[in-house]
C-alpha cells in the first residue's frame, strides 16, 4: 500500500482524535515549548529556503541546457559563414518566414552545431545545484530532528514525573487504556507532527512561493494559465477527502467493532464451544466483516481517486501550456528552454499544494494529541507533604495503627466512610469483612495513603500521617493484593523487587516460605527464568505465590492482604495460611478477605457495612451474636450443608 496525502486525511486504527478543542491556546502552548530551541528553528528555515532556492532554480537551468541544444540543432541547418542576418534573410526569402520570426531573438552562430563544452558546463552547474540543495534538505531534516527529539524528551520526562505526583484517584477515574494512549501514542503523534509536519509544511510553503515566482519571472501569461488549475484540483480533493472522511469513520468504527468480537471470542473460546455459540458467533463476524468489507472498499476507492482526479487535471493544465507555450515559441516571445522550464514548474506547482492539505490534518492531529497531553499535565496533583515533616517512627515489633473518627467520601455527594475509628495493638491482625461495596479496600487505600481523608486522622505509632512524608508511611507496609502485579524480568528480580539488595539466600528463602521455589526449581532456567509483561508463562496462582514471596522479602512491619490466596487451590492455601500465620508473628495485619473461613484465627474481625463497623469481635464473639457476619459466614457453607 502506497502512503499519500489521503493518509493523513483519514487516520487509522486508534489513532489520535482529529481536532483540538482550543487550537490557539494549544499552539501557544507548544510555541513555548519550542521558543528554547528557537535558534536551531531559524537555523532550519534558513537552511529551508536555501534548499527549495536550489531546487527551484533546477529547471531553469535545464531549461538553459536545453536552449543550448535547440539552439546548436537550429545553427547546424542554417548556412555556414553568414551572419545572423543573412540567415534571417535567406529563411524569409525562401518561404520560412515563421522559422526566421521564431530564431529572431537566438543568439546563434550559423552553421555550427551543438556547443558540447557550454552544455557540459550548464548540466554540471544543473548537478551541483540539485546535489547542494539536497545537502541543504538533508540539514534542515537533521536539524528539525534534534530540535524535535529534544523538545519530546523533555515532555517524556515531565510526563513520567507527573505520572508518579498523580494521586491513585486520577488513575481510579480515568481509563487505563486512554492514560496509556497520552503518554504514548499522543506523543508519538504530536513528534511526527513536529518533526515531519512542521518541516513539510514550511518546504512546501516555500516551495509554492518559488515556483509561483519562476513561472511568473518567465512568463506571467502561462503562470495565469497554471494557476487557474489550482484552485479547480483542491476543490476536487476537499471534496473526495469529505466524502472518504466519514466512510473512514466508519472504517475504522467497523474494524473496532469487529476487533472487539475477535478479542471476545478468543478470550472466551471455551464458554463458546461449551454454550454452543460457535455457529452463532461465525455468523455475527460475517456480518461485521461484510459491513467492514462496504465502508472499506469505499473509503479506499474514494481515496484512490484523488490522485487520478489531480493528475486529469494536471494532465489538462499540462496540454493547456504546451499549446500556449508552443505557440509563443513559435512567435519568438519565449525560447523552447523556458517553456519546457514552465513545464516542469507547473508539476511541481500542484504537489506542494496537495501536500499543504495534508499536512494542515496531521498538524491538527498533531495539536489534539497536544492537547490531551497538555491536560494530562495540568491534571491536580496530590498534595505536596509538609516540609516540616517529623522523622518516621520506630516500628520494631510491629507498628500501632489508630483511625480516630475518620470521614472519606469519592463523591462530594456520595458519603461512603463516616466517622470511623480503629486502633490497632502492635503485631494484631485485622480482618475486615463485609459485602461487596462496604468500604473495606477504602480503608486500606487509606492507610497507605493512597487517598487522603477528608475528616479525622491517621496515627502511625501515634504519629499524625499529616506529619509523616508518604513514603515514610508506605515504607511500612508490604501489600499483597488480589490482582497480581508482575513485570518483564526474572522471578528473581520480581520477587526482589521491595528489597533490590537482598541476597541470594534470602530470595530463596522467601520463595520457600511462600512455597515458590518448589514450582520454580522445575523450570528449565530456576529462578533466572524470564518473564513477560503478563507473565504468561506461569499460571494465575504461581503469580499468587511470586507476589506473597516479594512480602515476605520485604519484611515490613505492616502487612495488608487483600484476598491474597484467591487464586490458589485449596491445599496450597492452607500452606500460604501456615506461611502468613509465621509472617504475621511480630507484626500488624490487614487482612481483606471474603472466604470467612480463612480468617477465622485473626485477633479481631471489623464487620463492615455501608462505611461503619456494625460489629467487632473475634470468630466466637461474632457468631455468637447471630448478626450481619453470623449470615455472611453461613452463606458460604449452606450448599455444603444441604
Amino acid at each position: 500500500m502506497t502512503m499519500g496525502p489521503m493518509n493523513a486525511i483519514r487516520g487509522g486504527a486508534g489513532a489520535p482524535p482529529r481536532t483540538s478543542k482550543d487550537v490557539r491556546a494549544t499552539l501557544r502552548r507548544l510555541l513555548r515549548r519550542l521558543h528554547p530551541d528557537r535558534w536551531r528553528l531559524l537555523g532550519a528555515l534558513v537552511l529551508g529556503i536555501i534548499s527549495v532556492a536550489f531546487m527551484v532554480s533546477g529547471p531553469q537551468i535545464l531549461g538553459n541546457a536545453t536552449n543550448v541544444l535547440f539552439d546548436g540543432i537550429i545553427a547546424k541547418r542554417l548556412p555556414v559563414g553568414t551572419t545572423m542576418a543573412q540567415a534571417l534573410q535567406y529563411l524569409r526569402e525562401h518561404g520560412h518566414a515563421q522559422t526566421a520570426t521564431m530564431i529572431a531573438g537566438l543568439h546563434l552562430t550559423p552553421g555550427v552545431g551543438v556547443n558540447i563544452d557550454r552544455l557540459g558546463a550548464v548540466l554540471g552547474v544543473a548537478a551541483l545545484v540539485y546535489l547542494f540543495g539536497a545537502a541543504f534538505s538533508y540539514l534542515q531534516g537533521f536539524t528539525m530532528a534534534g530540535v524535535t527529539q529534544r523538545v519530546m524528551s523533555g515532555l517524556r520526562r515531565e510526563v513520567e514525573v507527573k505520572m508518579s505526583r498523580l494521586p491513585l484517584q486520577y488513575f481510579d477515574s480515568h481509563p487505563h487504556g486512554d492514560v496509556l494512549s497520552r503518554v504514548t501514542n499522543d506523543i508519538d503523534n504530536l513528534t511526527t507532527t513536529i518533526q515531519q509536519g512542521l518541516s513539510q509544511l514550511l518546504t512546501s510553503a516555500l516551495t509554492i512561493v518559488g515556483v509561483l515566482a519562476m513561472m511568473v519571472w518567465i512568463s506571467p501569461l502561462l503562470a495565469v494559465v497554471a494557476i487557474v488549475t489550482i484552485p479547480l484540483a483542491f476543490v476536487v480533493t476537499l471534496l473526495i477527502a469529505r466524502r472518504s472522511q466519514v466512510q473512514f469513520a466508519a472504517q475504522w468504527r467497523q474494524t473496532g467493532a469487529l476487533n472487539g468480537l475477535v478479542e471476545e471470542t478468543h478470550s472466551g473460546h471455551e464458554l463458546v464451544q461449551v454454550f454452543g455459540r460457535r455457529e452463532a458467533t461465525i455468523e455475527e463476524f460475517n456480518r461485521q466483516n461484510q459491513r467492514l468489507y462496504r465502508s472499506s472498499f469505499r473509503a479506499q476507492f474514494l481515496s484512490g481517486i484523488v490522485q487520478p482526479s489531480v493528475q486529469f487535471i494536471s494532465n489538462i493544465n499540462y496540454v493547456v501550456i504546451a499549446v500556449v507555450g508552443g505557440y509563443r515559441v513559435a512567435s519568438g516571445l519565449l525560447t523552447l528552454g523556458a517553456v519546457t522550464a514552465f513545464i516542469q514548474y507547473s508539476r511541481q506547482f500542484t504537489m506542494p499544494i496537495t501536500q499543504i492539505a495534508a499536512q494542515m490534518n496531521m498538524l491538527q492531529s498533531g495539536l489534539a494529541s497536544a492537547e490531551r497531553v497538555f491536560e494530562f499535565l495540568d491534571a491536580p496533583e496530590e498534595a505536596p507533604d509538609v516540609r516540616s515533616a517529623v522523622a518516621a517512627p520506630s516500628l520494631v515489633g510491629g507498628g500501632r495503627v489508630t483511625l480516630e473518627h475518620v470521614s472519606f467520601r469519592y463523591d462530594p455527594d456520595n458519603p461512603l466512610i463516616d466517622d470511623f475509628s480503629l486502633d490497632v495493638a502492635p503485631g494484631e491482625t485485622v480482618a475486615l469483612v463485609g459485602p461487596t461495596g462496604a468500604g473495606k479496600t477504602t480503608v486500606v487505600n487509606l492507610l497507605v495513603r493512597f487517598y487522603e481523608i477528608g475528616a479525622g486522622r491517621i496515627l502511625l505509632n501515634g504519629v499524625d500521617y499529616q506529619d509523616l512524608t508518604r513514603d515514610d508511611v508506605r515504607r511500612a507496609f508490604a501489600m499483597v493484593l488480589q490482582d497480581t502485579w508482575v513485570f518483564a524480568g526474572s522471578i528473581r528480580d520480581n520477587i526482589a523487587y521491595g528489597r533490590p539488595d537482598a541476597s541470594e539466600d534470602e530470595i530463596v528463602a522467601a520463595a520457600r516460605a511462600a512455597h515458590v521455589d518448589n514450582f520454580v526449581r522445575t523450570l528449565p532456567d530456576g529462578y533466572d527464568t524470564r518473564l513477560d509483561d503478563e507473565a504468561s508463562n506461569l499460571s494465575s496462582g504461581q503469580k499468587q505465590l511470586l507476589t506473597i514471596a516479594r512480602a515476605f522479602l520485604a519484611d515490613q512491619s505492616i502487612l495488608i492482604l487483600d484476598e491474597a490466596t484467591s487464586n490458589v487451590d485449596t491445599r496450597t492455601e492452607v500452606l500460604i495460611q501456615e506461611a502468613m500465620a509465621r509472617l504475621r508473628e511480630g507484626r500488624t495485619s490487614f487482612v481483606i478477605a471474603h472466604r470467612l473461613s480463612t480468617i477465622r484465627h485473626a485477633d479481631t474481625i471489623l464487620v463492615m457495612d455501608h462505611g461503619r463497623i456494625v460489629e467487632q469481635g473475634d470468630h466466637d464473639d461474632l457468631m455468637a451474636r447471630r448478626g450481619l457476619y453470623f449470615s455472611l459466614y453461613n452463606s458460604q457453607f449452606a450448599g455444603a450443608t444441604t
